[in-house]
């Protein structure tokens, strides 16, 4: 069978791999594998989205599936994701789904699945909706007719619920900062001014007026350059950039430099560690997280556990050991104490009570960790060649060597992305002007061996 989710949900260029056609089969199959016995009752599903040009589309085919079999579909707007996650559980509903790519461009579309608790599916939850959806199994399944027909509602208060559920893990109300704020033309533009308002920082809002083709366009958490000069110019204390579904965040220093996933978790373990917060003495991130995440974390007498990359991954390895502060370089971060997914508003907020706490500029904070020089870089692939990485003993044996090359100065990640049609190549090393080179070489074998 062909897999249907990848490491954040399904993906694909709407209308052409992510087609209505599909999304009903999805909103169908989720309506019967996430909302228990549909004889017993009607189920609840709660559906967000973000400000795509496709995201209209996609929500009225998953609302035409999840009502056709039965289920109530609550249409909550535009939201961020980690909205969905934290609705699900305070509305009391059977499941969420978002529908965004998140930081991809506009023509890209994804829809993602949290179960009744808030949280992400399991593969093993993913699997049986990708049989349901793939196999034609749907269509062993009676349709309901009549008053067993599930209805559209719209819910009026999703952005206030949330906006007021962040708030109230603030302590900076009214204090005197300055921050600037990339909304990234996505779903932030419909919280983050309510939010800073409420809680009184001096906070202006950039890129918040959406058009359905610009979001993420040259701005947001992977575009920095004009965040970086206007925190400058503008004298600002700090800058923050969430992506297209405001699951991430990323910081600006008040001399612009960039203050990425890595390093807030440094800074949010130490400040846990120092408070007697940080349960199990544990930090996760990912294979991706730079070498000087572990040096910090060794330097500070905190624990670090790694997970393969996804911001999934990291919160299933806090649940079964009991941690509560993950994420990834990207600017995922998971405070499980107050939120089932990465959360980059609620990032942002934890951060400034850090400044306050600490009395320190941001600059301050991001020094105390050194990064390794770290360079990435990409391929694209077609569909034949998805999963060939994998397979292919040459690659396989140039990592491995490549590895013990290296030795402690260095290390080498190469990985298909898990949400686009691309190979990622990254390299550190504490030499960074053998960087490029390195790059430039491992794109070379990887493409001799995947002709």
């Amino acid at each position: 069978m062909s897999k249907l989710f990848g490491t954040d949900g399904v993906r694909g260029i709407a209308n052409r791999e992510l087609t209505c056609e599909l999304a009903i089969k999805i909103g169908k199959a989720a309506a019967i594998v996430l909302s228990g016995d549909l004889k017993i009752r009607k189920p609840k599903i709660l559906i967000g989205k973000d400000t795509r040009i496709s995201s209209d589309m996609l929500e009225a085919a998953l609302l035409s599936g999840i009502c056709s079999y039965g289920a109530e579909g609550i249409s909550l707007g535009v939201i961020p994701t980690p909205a969905v996650s934290y609705l699900v559980r305070k509305y009391q509903a059977d499941a969420g789904i978002m529908i965004s790519a998140s930081h991809n461009s506009f023509e890209f579309n994804g829809i993602k699945l949290f179960d009744k608790d808030g949280y992400k599916l399991s593969d093993e939850t993913e699997k049986e909706i990708e049989k349901l959806v793939l196999n034609k199994d749907l269509e062993h399944y009676n349709l309901p007719i009549g008053e067993k027909l599930g209805a559209i509602t719209k819910c009026n208060s999703a952005v206030d619920d949330y906006v007021e559920y962040l708030s109230s893990t603030a302590n900076v109300f009214g204090d005197n900062i300055k921050i600037l704020v990339d909304c990234a033309n996505g779903c932030a533009c419909a919280t983050a001014k309510k939010l800073f308002k409420k809680l009184k920082i001096n906070a202006e809002i950039i890129f918040d007026s959406p058009n359905g083709i610009n979001i993420n366009e040259k701005c947001g958490s992977t575009h920095l350059e004009n965040l970086q000069k206007n925190v400058v110019k503008n004298n600002c204390d700090l800058g923050i950039a969430f992506d297209g579904d405001a699951d991430r965040c990323i910081a600006v220093d008040e001399n612009g430099r960039i203050i990425d996933g890595d390093v807030i978790m440094a800074i949010c373990a130490k400040s846990l560690k120092s408070a007697g917060k940080l349960k199990n003495n544990t930090l996760v991130a990912t294979i991706m997280s730079n070498m000087g995440l572990k040096i910090f974390c060794q330097e500070n007498n905190i624990k670090f556990s790694e997970t393969k990359v996804g911001d999934r991954y990291v919160l299933e390895k806090m649940k079964s050991e009991n941690y509560i502060l993950g994420g990834e370089q990207s600017g995922h971060v998971i405070f499980l104490d107050y939120s089932r997914s990465g959360d980059g508003e609620l990032t942002a907020i934890q951060l400034l009570n850090i400044i306050k706490r600490s009395g320190k500029k941001i600059s301050e904070l991001a020094n105390e960790m050194k990064k390794y020089p770290q360079k990435s870089g990409e391929l694209i692939i077609n569909i034949s060649q998805k999963g060939a990485l994998e397979k292919n003993e040459n690659i396989k044996k140039y990592i491995s060597d490549k590895t013990e090359q290296l030795g402690s100065s260095g290390r080498i990640v190469i990985r298909e992305s898990g949400t686009e049609p691309k190979i990622r190549i990254m390299f550190e090393h504490e030499n960074e002007s053998m960087l490029d080179t390195l790059i430039e070489e491992a794109k070379s074998v990887i493409q001799d061996n995947l002709k």
